[in-house]
């Protein structure tokens, strides 16, 4: 939340609906981990660091709906802690091998998992979503080349060749 907004109204309701506040600010890695890690990992990996012109929006949306939502949810294997309590309270968290898996089979290991699910969705349909394609097959599917035309493959400028060889002439 921008500090222009955090009022006395708006903390008297987070208290009452027993909501923790917490701030960030945008773009600073160290204030939102997981956005960053994800925009790091997922997003730039996979569209790089250039400017999405507005024209190009509606293919962006279309790939990741169509090719990087399914392949991450459903196909790419995430880490997730196991957090063990020392006798005097401190938290530690590990990534064993052992708790390795899709967000999707994370979600359907919870208790009551069927909760979290929007309505009129079941984990069936999920499912059929999910096993239609096999993980590797998924790896090596691409996006179409007219869906990505937008983005322009950036220049390989060094520094050297910025300011010549470097040797005198």
């Amino acid at each position: 939340m921008a500090a222009e907004y955090i009022n006395r109204h708006v903390v008297r309701l987070l208290n009452k609906l027993l909501i923790e506040l917490t701030k960030s600010r945008a773009r600073h890695s160290n204030d939102n981990a997981l956005a960053e890690r994800k925009n790091g990992s997922l997003i730039r990996k996979h569209l790089g660091y250039a400017h999405i012109p507005q024209h190009a929006a509606d293919e962006v949306n279309l790939f990741h709906q169509n090719y990087l939502n399914p392949y991450v949810n459903y196909h790419r294997p995430c880490f997730f802690p196991v957090v063990k309590t020392d006798a005097k309270g401190k938290q530690y968290k590990s990534y064993p091998y052992a708790s390795m898996m899709t967000p999707y089979d994370k979600l359907k290991s919870l208790p009551q998992a069927h909760g979290f699910l929007k309505e009129g969705l079941s984990f069936r349909q999920l499912d059929a979503k999910a096993y239609a394609i096999s993980d590797t097959s998924t790896g090596n599917t691409k996006a179409p080349a007219e869906l990505l035309a937008w983005r322009e493959k950036p220049q390989n400028s060094s520094r050297r060749q910025r300011q010549g060889s470097g040797r005198p002439s």
